[in-house]
């Protein structure tokens, strides 16, 4: 199944991307706590994420790995491990609209 799901966002399309790509703020805004990072830092190539959420009465394991980063395109590309064996590869984008918003797609 494709699905390319987008949203206008109320911010700068710097701040968006700031927080995408610094995944230690992901259980700032995400349905899921960060156990860790390797390599800690902003997102690179090869770094797996470690997070659970909590649903149904238990935790949940949901790993990321970062498959793509472009800083420039502002494009993240993550191969996503799920429960129940099943795995999604998102590329999210973010395109500035104007000075104070943008557009984020997920697909």
């Amino acid at each position: 199944m494709t699905v390319c799901p987008a949203a206008t966002v109320a911010a700068p399309v710097e701040v968006v991307w700031e927080n995408l790509v610094h995944p230690a703020r992901y259980s700032e805004w995400a349905d899921a706590h960060v156990e860790r990072i390797e390599p800690e830092g902003p997102a690179t190539v090869g770094q797996t994420i470690y997070l659970t959420s909590k649903a149904l009465g238990r935790a949940w394991h949901i790993i990321f790995k970062v498959e793509k980063v472009d800083s420039q395109k502002h494009q993240l590309g993550l191969h996503v491990l799920l429960p129940l064996g099943m795995q999604m590869k998102p590329h999210i984008s973010c395109a500035p609209i104007d000075a104070t918003t943008c557009r984020v797609q997920y697909g």
